[in-house]
């Protein structure tokens, strides 16, 4: 992202040679001549500099204090230039909020040195420490300037999905390996003019050029797919899934990390601000999921329109296939309590959970029943919690439960179970 910086000075030439000693490729410097129009472009912009000299009329250390409260919440490098050199106003507006004080005449070279100085500690303080990308305040702000920005723009909210599941199972320093790679390769599909931040822990944030957004999508979900097997072992790469150990010998059915990205492009509409766009990018993305496959989705502009918003009803059906009709009235009382709507044969209403018993060793009917309901399109957002009295964690898991809860079970981890993934499969 451009640095951003801000010189209010009156003075033609001066401030026009600060500005051509800062401005770069990598860094947009803007005049202002007042107070006034200087600080509706703090507002909009949020610039990481703003250098303001005595020449404008009234106190500077005044100035400096009104700035620093109006950016509280962002927190700019302020640098005060003046033709004073006496202590006595050199500390009053170091104390009014300014991080730094030069006096007139300039040498160029100080100048210089002196504002990568602050950027480079500025930019540093705001650094994401593990994928060493800019953190999600300075994703935040990079997303408000492109909104008054001339030029096509296109955003990308990029996740790892199932991410908790793999630190879980392989430990916090393989997961933080995994961040890093795919961070790496992120950069890798990047141009240097392009924007890559952090949003959360697993998810980045890209600004790009809107011809780019798709081939830079496209690229990700494939090389994504293509390394995150070298982080699992042969046994689970051979199975297709990980196996989560859980209390008392549960075992829950997981797939493996997958990435997911949804985008947004200038052409889709006009935003009012920064907080509505990622709302838009969020929306877009979870569209984009789609179960144990990478996926990206963009949004264009004839998908959007007026009033044009769907709302999910919430599931709360927990449907118990359960041939003990003791145990069956039981887990019914107990989760009609909790709240839950209690189906005990199949209709066409389709459950958020299931609790299927496998069956005995002999016909093992249950495990026949998952893999039916499996494949039933249909089904594909219901969790399945498949019950046993055999004790085969893989093969149940392999069959296509997502959860294998070994008989006899205590009754609060089986609502535990069925409370998380309720939320799951609500908000999928």
């Amino acid at each position: 992202m451009q640095t951003v910086t801000l010189i209010i000075d009156t003075r033609k030439e001066l401030s026009t040679k600060y500005k051509k000693l800062l401005e770069n490729e990598y860094s947009t410097v803007i005049i202002s001549k007042d107070i006034i129009s200087s600080l509706k472009f703090i507002q909009d912009k949020e610039p990481d500099l703003i250098i303001i000299s005595d020449s404008v009329d009234g106190d500077l250390a005044g100035f400096c204090k009104k700035i620093r409260g109006l950016t509280y919440n962002m927190r700019p490098i302020i640098i005060a230039i003046s033709k004073s050199a006496e202590l006595e106003d050199k500390l009053k507006v170091l104390e009014s909020g300014a991080d730094d004080f030069i006096s007139e005449p300039v040498n160029s070279d100080e100048f210089i040195m002196r504002v990568k100085a602050h950027l480079r500690r500025e930019f540093e303080s705001n650094l994401d420490e593990k994928k060493l990308l800019p953190n999600k305040n300075y994703s935040m702000r990079a997303l408000k300037r492109i909104l008054s920005s001339p030029e096509d723009w296109a955003c990308l909210y990029i996740s790892i999905d199932n991410f908790e599941n793999y630190r879980e199972s392989y430990t916090k320093l393989a997961s933080d390996k995994l961040i890093q790679t795919y961070s790496a390769i992120i950069t890798s599909a990047l141009s240097e003019t392009d924007y890559l931040g952090s949003l959360t822990e697993n998810e980045f944030l890209v600004i790009t050029e809107e011809i780019k957004a798709e081939k830079i999508a496209n690229f990700l979900t494939f090389a994504f797919d293509m390394v995150v097997e070298k982080f699992y072992s042969s046994q689970d790469v051979n199975r297709g899934f990980m196996i989560m150990q859980g209390d008392n010998e549960v075992g829950r059915r997981s797939d493996f990390a997958q990435t997911t990205i949804g985008v947004i492009t200038s052409r889709t509409k006009e935003y009012k601000d920064n907080q509505e766009l990622l709302t838009d990018l969020i929306n877009i993305h979870n569209l984009a999921k789609l179960k144990g496959k990478s996926n990206y989705l963009i949004e264009r502009t004839k998908l959007t329109g007026e009033d044009a918003v769907y709302e999910k009803t919430y599931n709360n059906k927990v449907l118990i296939l359960e041939p003990d009709e003791s145990m069956t009235l039981l887990l019914s009382t107990i989760l009609k309590i909790q709240g839950y709507e209690v189906l005990t044969e199949e209709t066409e209403e389709i459950p958020a959970v299931m609790v299927i018993d496998a069956g005995d060793n002999e016909t093992r009917t249950g495990l026949e029943k998952c893999k039916q309901i499996k494949n039933d399109e249909k089904y594909k957002n219901t969790k399945l919690i498949m019950t046993s009295a055999f004790h085969e964690k893989e093969t149940i898991l392999s069959a296509g439960a997502d959860l294998y809860l070994p008989k006899p079970y205590e009754m609060v981890n089986l609502i535990k179970w069925v409370d998380i993934f309720m939320k799951e499969t609500n908000i999928s």
